[in-house]
């Protein structure tokens, strides 16, 4: 393979995380005070547990940035008690349980000795990875997202390695690379994204796609890639027990040969790997040896932007691309990668050829569209997608039928949250139309949910108004202008 690494045969070996220190008995008490003692102890307990693993974690990190091309031959140590303990208490407490059946709830009343167990198990070679349960989300498109939950234990042991591995490969994984990092959102890799159009001299933009990413991985380039960097072959072996521990669905379990199991606690960093050597690495490379123009490139998961000055280039780039992916078991979607004009000449060829205005393209929730300010000066404008927002209103109108009979005051606490979450994330700077749209529509289903209750029950826009003003919060921006929040978080 061309672009693996240079391997060193020098090993590091991580230091040992700090001895805990000696658990003291609580004292004999009455009842009430017991339980007091016991919550303190517990609590102290993880503190410490999460400082002396912040400390291992944070010596990783700092020999993964110094050798940079050595392996780590020792990491299984860093998987100790205090790492499983802390990984438990990171996991949701409310998601759904894998084959076991296991909830997080019901594995916390006998925690210490559950992971005490578990400990020996993984360190004595005892551990087997249960098969994931198969699930299925809907997506935008009417089909279904298979999603694969692992049993509680393997989700805890996953956390464990994951959070070892990922202050290794923070230090390898480039700039442009935003999705299920640490420190890094959806609205970092969009600011990142508006930036470089806006800076630098971008006209086109290729909006890649990769097909079934997560199903059609190769485990096999898994593998092979954690080996440039990670020479414990325990912990290969874990990654390996996980991948291979199959699929359960209608009774039966599918072992197969390609997949991460999206879904899985361990999946996002895999792939992540898989695409730093299969697609950052290359590309990055493209951009300093074959570009002949400008070139800006923003990657979250598996969704690719790549913003280019020059046709030709965009177009040689996705040429190579697609044969790139091909070594690697990948392929692009067909119908939708797509390579657009776009950028602060857009508008003015487009005029050109006859044509309105320019295309537009989808990334992480919005629609990026060219604009101008009332200068008349180019920017980058979002709206909401309008199929995410007629999604979101569908289940907003079915939970609103469950809840026919609740209280008023209770389902306008309960729409207030909703809506409050849904602007936590879209309300940006020249989205403030798509709010107001989405404010409005929730109203008019609440007004129909009220006037549905009994046949005299009709309720007038001018009281449902009052309602509105009373429960949900009004359309405003909570975030700030890209350029401000990139050069906050990446000052120059």
């Amino acid at each position: 393979m061309t672009d693996e690494p240079e391997k060193s045969d020098s090993a590091v070996v991580a230091a040992k995380l700090a001895n805990k220190a000696e658990r003291s008995a609580a004292e004999p008490a009455e009842p009430r005070a017991e339980t007091e003692g016991n919550a303190d102890q517990q609590s102290t307990r993880r503190a410490q547990n999460r400082g002396s693993v912040s400390q291992a974690l944070d010596r990783v990190r700092k020999v993964a940035g110094e050798r940079k091309k050595e392996k780590f031959t020792a990491l299984l140590h860093h998987v100790d008690i205090a790492m499983l303990e802390t990984a438990f208490h990171a996991l949701k407490r409310s998601a759904a349980p894998g084959v076991d059946g296991m909830t997080w709830r019901t594995y916390e009343q006998d925690l210490d000795r559950r992971i005490e167990d578990l400990h020996a198990r993984v360190h004595g070679g005892a551990y087997r990875a249960q098969p994931s349960r198969r699930s299925y989300i809907p997506k935008d498109d009417g089909s279904k997202r298979p999603l694969a939950v692992a049993a509680l234990e393997d989700k805890i042991v996953q956390k464990a390695v994951a959070a070892v591995l990922s202050e290794i490969y923070e230090e390898d994984f480039l700039g442009f690379s935003y999705g299920f990092r640490p420190d890094r959102g959806q609205h970092d890799a969009l600011d990142a994204l508006i930036v470089g159009i806006s800076s630098k001299k971008v006209n086109f933009i290729l909006d890649a796609d990769i097909r079934s990413f997560f199903t059609e991985v190769s485990q096999q380039w898994v593998v092979r890639f954690l080996e440039h960097r990670i020479g414990d072959p325990r912990i290969i072996r874990l990654v390996q027990k996980w991948l291979r521990a199959g699929v359960l669905e209608d009774g039966i379990v599918t072992v197969e040969e390609k997949g991460t199991g999206q879904g899985s606690v361990i999946s996002p960093l895999l792939s992540n790997v898989y695409l730093h050597y299969v697609f950052d690495l290359w590309a990055e490379r493209w951009r300093r040896r074959e570009a002949t123009g400008d070139m800006i490139m923003v990657r979250y998961a598996d969704d690719i932007v790549v913003g280019f000055q020059h046709e030709s280039d965009a177009r040689r780039f996705w040429n190579a691309m697609r044969d790139r992916l091909a070594e690697f078991s990948l392929s692009l979607h067909p119908d939708k990668t797509r390579l657009i004009e776009f950028g602060r000449f857009a508008a003015q060829n487009c005029k050109k050829r006859g044509r309105s205005k320019p295309e537009t393209f989808k990334f992480l929730g919005f629609v990026l569209i060219c604009d101008q300010t009332r200068r008349g000066d180019f920017r980058v404008r979002r709206k909401s997608r309008g199929d995410r927002m007629r999604t979101k209103l569908r289940d907003i109108k079915e939970a609103l039928r469950r809840r026919t009979n609740r209280p008023i005051s209770e389902t306008g606490k309960w729409l207030a949250s909703v809506v409050s979450g849904y602007f936590a994330y879209h309300a940006v700077p020249t989205n403030g139309l798509a709010l107001t749209a989405f404010r409005y529509h929730v109203t008019a289903l609440w007004r129909r949910q009220l006037s549905r209750r009994s046949q005299r029950a009709h309720v007038p826009w001018e009281r449902m108004g009052k309602l509105a003003d009373e429960f949900l919060p009004k359309p405003r921006i909570l975030h700030p202008w890209p350029s401000a929040r990139f050069a906050a978080r990446h000052p120059r």
